[in-house]
């Protein structure tokens, strides 16, 4: 008998609780309850292949803290709704949090495949009017655009910060996820942003292609990509500096002590402006 993550009505949503996702898999990496026994097998697995992968996922989560800050904190350039694709499961300091901490009048739409995302986001906003919760496939871009609940809120004739955080390398080639970003930018009103973090192929690290190699066979996803393939993701924006760097690089708020270690590099992020 599959065991519930707390808080969880079983089948509310409709969900597999057979089957891995990734968002219940980094709920894993971040100490979280929301996930499933499947998830846990998934995330001892690659945890196995990369024990750092723990390290990788907070500073996956840094990276947002410090992103949604320094964009809604902007006062010339800024934005005030951000549109989160792959947001996962809710956890400590949610982007919602971080931006109306920032500025009260910040929109948040956050968009997930998994359907738990939404039953444990709508238990948590509790009726927050500048913040929703919807469930679509990333992979479909026109449709999450156009999603009632993302309109609702996301207003496209301004700018926006169209979050892809951690969600890229879990769209297989052949899904094009360079085009779900094209498509993205050509939707989005010029000085919208774009910030995108990816697993990072290290030539020096092979752990990283063996990781790959596990996810993808027990997940399905977990693209590995190379610093080169990461830049074609930000073709045609602007890249804000410091550029394209390991997650702990991009404007810390402290002394960087491990920059040249796997658990800093295996990630690459970074923030692009659309001109």
């Amino acid at each position: 008998m599959p065991d519930d993550p707390p808080h969880s009505p079983r089948g509310s949503a409709g969900f597999d609780t057979g089957v891995p996702t990734a968002a219940r898999v980094y709920d894993v990496m971040l100490e979280g309850k929301d996930n499933y026994e499947i998830d846990r097998q998934v995330a001892r697995a690659s945890l196995e292949v990369m024990p750092e992968l723990k390290q990788i996922a907070l500073y996956n989560r840094q990276m947002l803290h410090r992103v949604v800050r320094h964009l809604a904190a902007d006062a010339e350039r800024g934005v005030d709704q951000f549109l989160d694709l792959g947001s996962g499961l809710p956890t400590a300091r949610n982007t919602h949090e971080v931006a109306q901490e920032t500025d009260p009048r910040a929109k948040v739409a956050y968009v997930d495949i998994d359907p738990l995302v939404s039953v444990h986001g709508e238990a948590l906003l509790g009726g927050d009017a500048r913040t929703a919760v919807v469930t679509a496939d990333i992979r479909e871009p026109a449709t999450v655009l156009e999603h009632p609940g993302v309109r609702a809120l996301i207003d496209f004739d301004r700018p926006v910060c169209v979050m892809l955080c951690g969600i890229l390398h879990h769209l297989l080639d052949e899904e094009d996820p360079k085009g779900v970003v094209a498509k993205l930018a050509d939707a989005v009103a010029p000085g919208s942003y774009f910030f995108i973090t990816n697993f990072t192929r290290l030539g020096d690290a092979p752990e990283s292609v063996e990781l790959e190699r596990q996810l993808l066979s027990q997940l399905g996803t977990g693209r590995v990509r190379t610093p080169e393939e990461l830049e074609e993701f930000f073709e045609g924006l602007d890249l804000l500096p410091p550029g394209l760097v390991p997650l702990p690089l991009w404007r810390p708020e402290g002394i960087v002590r491990d920059s040249t270690s796997v658990a800093a590099r295996f990630m690459t992020g970074g923030v692009a402006r659309k001109p």
